[in-house]
């Protein structure tokens, strides 16, 4: 992270917040904690729970354990298909339910979605700020998919996407780029791999303007979210924090 966003979020919390928010336990256990004397700030045994300290610069342990404190987290998902960008579900799995519980414990929730058979990019934060930024309509944030289609993709529809097509219900979509990587001529007909970029994120945009020009998406995959880029080393259904470089990115 940048020097000046770490300026921004130095301040002076209390040392239950801190230990309950890096998952150390409730409140009422925390509190237990520190009147047992398992708690020190500085070297020092503390008594009071309420205690206020900087976390970027005091050092607090608990039982020996010195306590990494962080606010935000930010993981690139290689979201699998079948899964459901929600933070919780009786019925469905959910993103969440593929981090482990030291990531969990953020309470992190995706930044946008990806239809429940869509696999690719998904941002995984509890940066609400972050997250508005991406996701408001005035930021016109470009996002990256690759499909398989129904057809033979040619100029035609590559026009209509440059110039906005019109949905089932009657929403004309902004400007996208589209271009057709491959096709292939099978039994039940020509299939086009295309690249498609779009600059906005209405309800299954991507398979409506496939829709609206006559084809069918059979395949999609998002490969970028602005800056970020989908690592093409992360399998499928695996997770990983962002480099500092790819953070700055896209705060800037």
């Amino acid at each position: 992270m940048s020097e000046n966003t770490m300026k921004k979020t130095v301040k002076k919390l209390r040392i239950d917040k801190i230990l309950s928010h890096m998952g150390y336990g409730t409140r009422s256990e925390i509190k237990k904690a520190v009147k047992n004397g398992y708690v020190t700030v500085n070297g020092q045994t503390i008594k009071d729970s309420g205690m206020q300290v900087d976390p970027d610069f005091d050092v607090v342990e608990i039982d020996g354990e010195v306590v990494k404190y962080r606010e935000f987290i930010y993981l690139m998902l290689h979201k699998p298909p079948g899964v459901i960008s929600a933070t919780e579900d009786l019925r469905e799995e959910t993103v969440i339910d593929l981090l482990d519980e030291e990531y969990v414990i953020f309470q992190p929730f995706p930044v946008g979605r990806l239809d429940k058979d869509t696999e690719g990019l998904l941002l995984l934060t509890n940066d609400g700020q972050l997250a508005h930024n991406l996701l408001s309509p005035r930021k016109h944030v470009p996002k990256t998919y690759e499909a398989k289609v129904l057809g033979s993709i040619g100029d035609k529809e590559i026009t209509a996407f440059q110039h906005g097509v019109t949905l089932d219900d009657g929403y004309v979509t902004k400007p996208a780029e589209l271009m057709v990587t491959s096709e292939e001529q099978t039994d039940t007909g020509m299939i086009s791999y295309i690249q498609v970029t779009i600059h906005e994120g209405k309800f299954h945009q991507v398979k409506r303007m496939f829709e609206a020009v006559g084809s069918k998406v059979l395949y999609l995959k998002r490969i970028s979210m602005g800056s970020l880029m989908l690592d093409p080393e992360l399998p499928m259904g695996s997770y990983r924090e962002l480099t500092e470089e790819e953070l700055n990115s896209l705060i800037n």
